[in-house]
């Protein structure tokens, strides 16, 4: 039997870029900043926290998935790892339209 590899964790946090308080996402798990779309690299598989680096994770691109939609891809300031999170229904829709004109 195969396990999942999703913890399903959604908590409040302070954006280390921003410093804006960021509530519970509700619906899902909150994975980044709604008003500048930073993350912070912190998990190995979805809501594990086992990641070491801890760098941030800064948007750097966008793209479609033909099932999850507009995704965000961040990329770690510290070790260069690229990492893809969903958009959330109250992120900062000018910030994703910046991102939609950028590639990496």
């Amino acid at each position: 039997m195969q396990t999942s590899k999703f913890t399903r964790i959604d908590e409040e946090f302070i954006c280390q870029n921003c410093g804006k308080l960021v509530k519970k996402l509700g619906y899902s798990c909150r994975n980044h900043c709604p008003y500048c779309l930073y993350s912070k690299h912190i998990d190995i598989n979805p809501g594990d926290r086992l990641e070491k680096c801890k760098g941030e994770l800064e948007p750097v691109s966008l793209e479609i998935d033909s099932k999850k939609g507009y995704v965000i891809i961040h990329k770690c300031k510290k070790c260069g790892a690229i990492r893809k999170n969903k958009v959330a229904e109250d992120d900062n829709m000018q910030e994703i339209i910046k991102l939609s004109t950028k590639q990496i």
